[in-house]
Parts: C-alpha cells; structure tokens; sequence
C-alpha cells in the first residue's frame, strides 16, 4: 500500500503550485487536516468545473471530472459541494482560477 499525504499538507502544495503559477487559489471549506478528501473547483470564464479525488483499477491517485465534461454554472457546483460534503464532513474544497478549466498541479484526470 502506498503512503498518502496529510490532506492538510496536500492542499497546501496545491494552493502554492498554483499561487507560484499564476492560477490563484483559495480554501473553500476545512476539511480534516489528516484524512479528509478534497474537492477542486476549477472557475474560468466559460465556467465550473469540480474534480474529485479517486483512485484507477491499479490503486494510483487520479481525478475525476465530477460535473461531466462541459463547463457549468456556479449553482450547479455549490449544490454537488452540498451533496458531496453531506456524505463526507471531512473533505476540503479548494477553488483555482483556471482559464483552461485545468488544474495547477500534476493530475491524472479520467
């Protein structure tokens, strides 16, 4: 089994590789510094997008396009936070200006 990182640590290094590069980000909501999830919201111009954390079929740390393919509106995201931190008090929301609806760190997305 492989060792995962503090989500308090791991949301850290996002805001700053994202700060560093120019996709500014912010803390939505706290989660559990140690073992909480995290959700990335993802605001362009064209709209929202949110990632989850998952994992693939191998076990690897991945990202998942939780509001589909296509750009959405802010209410959609803030209703899919609403469900998703319902289901789990734990997990941390983090938004990044993202132009390209990308995020500012290495991440496998399926």
């Amino acid at each position: 089994m492989t060792a995962r990182v503090k989500a308090g640590i791991w949301v850290s290094m996002a805001l700053r590789m994202g700060n560093g590069n120019g996709r500014y980000g912010a803390v939505l909501r706290k989660g559990d510094p140690d073992a909480g999830g995290v959700l990335v919201v993802l605001s362009a111009r064209a709209g929202m997008c949110v990632l989850n954390q998952v994992s693939t079929a191998e076990g690897e740390p991945a990202w998942m396009r939780a509001t589909g393919a296509d750009p959405v509106t802010q209410e959609t995201v803030d209703a899919y936070i609403v469900r998703r931190v319902k289901a789990d008090p734990d997990l941390w929301v983090i938004e990044f200006e993202s132009p390209d609806l990308l995020p500012p760190f290495e991440a496998k997305i399926i």
